[in-house]
C-alpha cells in the first residue's frame, strides 16, 4: 500500500465516459420500454455451475451468497408478471483479479418476452453497435465456427480427437476425458483469436453445455443448447439464452450441477427452491442475456486494461 492508494484508479474522464455509457444503456431500453428493476445482491442460495464459484457472506448469523448474475431473482420476477426488463448492477465472483476481470463488476441483464435467442441476437448487436462502431458483424453456429477454424464437427468429434487437436494448438497437456473441457480449450485458446476485430455472434452451442437454456433440433437434427455468445475482437462480451421455463427440468440441471461440483471437490451450495417454484408456476416464454459492461466499456474507450475503468479495483478496496 502506497499513500496515494487512496486515489481512484480510473481517471475522472474514465469515470465520464462510464456514465455516460450507462445512461445510454438506460435510454436505449426506456425507448423500447423494457423496465429497470433492482434485485437483491445477497441470496440464500448460489450458483451451481461447476465454472463460477460464489462469494459466502456472514448476515445476521446466516450465510448468504453474494450473487454471479441476476438472473434468478429476475425469473421470479417475469413469473410474477413483470414483463420484459433488465437489470444494470453489480454481480460478484470469486475469481482472478486483473486485466480483464475484477471479482467485483457491472452485468447488464435483460430479458425479452416471447422472444428466441435468434432475435435476442439482433437486439445485442443493436447494443454494442449504439455504444462502439462494430467493423464487421459475422453470426455463425458453434458446428460453423469450428468447422472453419478447426475442420471438426464439435458436436461428433470424440474427446481423444478434441485433445489431440487442443494439444497441437497450444501448450496443455493434462488428462480428462471431458469433452467440453478439450471444446472450452479450444474456443478460448484457437477460435477466440481468430476472431478479428469485429462482433462475432456464436449459437447453437452442444446440448451438454445448455446451463439454463432450453434445447432444440438444428438445421441437421443435431440436439443443441439455444443459447449464444458474443464477441468483439475476439473478447467474450454477452452469454444469452432461449430460456428454459420447465421447473423439473431446472431442478435436474442444477441436481446435476452439484454432482458435477462434487466430483470436481468444489463447494456446495444450496439449490434455489425458490427459481424452481416460479417455473413451476409458469415463467413465460422468454430470452435473456448478460453482458459484461466493464468489456464493453473498454470497448468504447479502447482501454485494454479494466482496472483503468473501475473507480477502486480488487487492489485498492
Amino acid at each position: 500500500m502506497t499513500s496515494s492508494d487512496w486515489r481512484p484508479s480510473a481517471s475522472l474522464a474514465a469515470l465520464q465516459q462510464r456514465a455516460e455509457l450507462y445512461r445510454g444503456i438506460r435510454d436505449f431500453f426506456y425507448q423500447r420500454q423494457v423496465s429497470e428493476v433492482d434485485v437483491p445482491s445477497l441470496s440464500r442460495a448460489a450458483v451451481s455451475d461447476p465454472h463460477i464459484d460464489s462469494i459466502p457472506a456472514q448476515v445476521s448469523g446466516e450465510t448468504l451468497y453474494l450473487q454471479t448474475s441476476p438472473e434468478f431473482f429476475m425469473k421470479r420476477l417475469l413469473s410474477a408478471g413483470s414483463g420484459d426488463i433488465y437489470s444494470l448492477n453489480k454481480a460478484f465472483r470469486n475469481g482472478e483479479a486483473g486485466r480483464r476481470h475484477n471479482p467485483e463488476f457491472t452485468m447488464l441483464e435483460w430479458y425479452r418476452l416471447g422472444w428466441n435467442d435468434q432475435q435476442l441476437m439482433e437486439e445485442v448487436t443493436e447494443l454494442i453497435g449504439a455504444c462502439v462502431a462494430l467493423s464487421s458483424v459475422e453470426r455463425l453456429s458453434y458446428r460453423e465456427i469450428f468447422q472453419r477454424e478447426l475442420s471438426i464437427d464439435p458436436h461428433t468429434a470424440s474427446a481423444s480427437e478434441l485433445k489431440q487437436i487442443a494439444q497441437q494448438h497450444s501448450d496443455i497437456h493434462w488428462d480428462d476425458d471431458d469433452r467440453d473441457v478439450w471444446l472450452d480449450v479450444l474456443m478460448t485458446h484457437v477460435i477466440e483469436p481468430r476472431m478479428g476485430g469485429g462482433l462475432v455472434l456464436v449459437y447453437d452451442f452442444p446440448a451438454s453445455q445448455a446451463a439454463l437454456a432450453r434445447k432444440g433440433v438444428d438445421s441437421v437434427g443435431e440436439t443443441v443448447a439455444k443459447r449464444f455468445e458474443a464477441y468483439v475482437g475476439g473478447v467474450e462480451l454477452a452469454n444469452g439464452y432461449w430460456e428454459l421455463c420447465d421447473g423439473a427440468e431446472q431442478a435436474q440441471r442444477l441436481q446435476d450441477d452439484l454432482a458435477k461440483r462434487r466430483a470436481m471437490k468444489l463447494p456446495q451450495y444450496p439449490i434455489d427452491q425458490h427459481l424452481v417454484s416460479a417455473l413451476n408456476a409458469g415463467m413465460p416464454d422468454c430470452a435473456g442475456v448478460a453482458l459484461g459492461v466493464d468489456r464493453l466499456l473498454m470497448l468504447v474507450t479502447g482501454c485494454t486494461d479494466i482496472r483503468k475503468l473501475l473507480a477502486f479495483p480488487f487492489e485498492r478496496i
